[in-house]
């Protein structure tokens, strides 16, 4: 069905008059009768009855006229749906972040991003480097922040941060207070890390194999929190961003080893799929990153 001719329908059908309708539309009447009639021929119904004071549907014509009031109340609540989408007055903002982003970065940025924007709903998904890629990939979120390395040439890509992971233990541990240490010192210790797939993790066992050592996991726990707690308390080694441990440091709750030969730093990067086009909240979001983080 023409949508146009329906529209023509419409006016005419509520004004009660092809004049009126034709006033209502800004254009002829000749043009409205014309479009009536393609629409009755279409349909192979008579629309309208004709009196001398106007129109008025016939059984037909009301019929069509209670769909056509419903599709474009429909059109306008479209229209409506999609001027407040555009304007953030709704709409979804969906990230993944793996663990120390997501913890310690993320945070502040999205309490602020709420409070400008409150009809906007939130959703940030916490695991690894791995899992926020194939997120992406599959289009349950709009941006990714990762720690770890990923095929530049899939993503559009910003560098937010460079941060550095420390070896650290607990303050019983024996290496603890040593000084002039070296990665092959810690070979002879327990190693924790994090779950294959996790930025950090590849990031460590890159930097052991440059040495021509292998980071041997002794123990795997899936996130930052329980690696600091099972350090503080145990005997194991593990390599965490200094973001995560400025308070475990500052009261002796950790301790950072003195590895002469051995610093590892990695790039902390957003993430978005080259291929498609942010939707207003991510794009919203971005803008907010780059007025706020010194790197864009």
């Amino acid at each position: 069905m023409n949508l146009h001719h329906l529209k023509v329908f419409l006016a005419v059908a509520q004004a009660g008059s092809i004049s009126a309708g034709a006033q209502r539309l800004h254009i002829s009447q000749p043009a409205v009768t014309r479009e009536i009639r393609e629409l009755e021929a279409s349909l192979g119904l008579l629309l309208f009855d004709r009196h001398p004071r106007g129109v008025k549907p016939t059984e037909g014509g009301q019929r069509l006229q209670q769909f056509a009031e419903r599709i474009f109340a429909l059109e306008q609540a479209a229209e409506r749906d999609l001027r407040d989408y555009a304007n953030l007055d709704q709409g979804e903002l969906y990230l993944g972040a793996s663990a120390t982003l997501g913890a310690y970065l993320l945070p502040p940025l999205l309490n602020r991003f709420r409070a400008e924007h409150p009809q906007i709903f939130i959703s940030l998904q916490v695991s690894n480097t791995h899992e926020v890629t194939r997120q992406l990939d599959d289009g349950s979120i709009s941006l990714g922040f990762v720690e770890g390395p990923f095929p530049a040439a899939d993503y559009a890509h910003h560098l937010l941060a460079r941060d550095r992971l420390l070896p650290l233990t607990g303050p019983a541990h024996p290496l603890a207070g040593r000084r002039q240490l070296h990665a092959v010192d810690l070979q002879k210790h327990e190693l924790y890390m994090r779950e294959p797939g996790s930025g950090a993790r590849v990031s460590i066992e890159q930097a052991y194999r440059e040495l021509g050592l292998e980071a041997r996991a002794a123990m795997v726990g899936g996130g930052t929190e329980p690696l600091k707690r099972l350090i503080a308390g145990g005997r194991g080694i593990a390599w965490l961003s200094q973001l995560v441990v400025e308070e475990e440091l500052a009261d002796g709750r950790l301790v950072c080893l003195d590895v002469v030969d051995l610093q590892i730093e990695r790039d902390l990067h957003l993430l978005w799929r080259r291929d498609s086009q942010l939707s207003p909240a991510p794009a919203a979001f971005l803008e907010l990153l780059k007025s706020n983080i010194k790197t864009f």
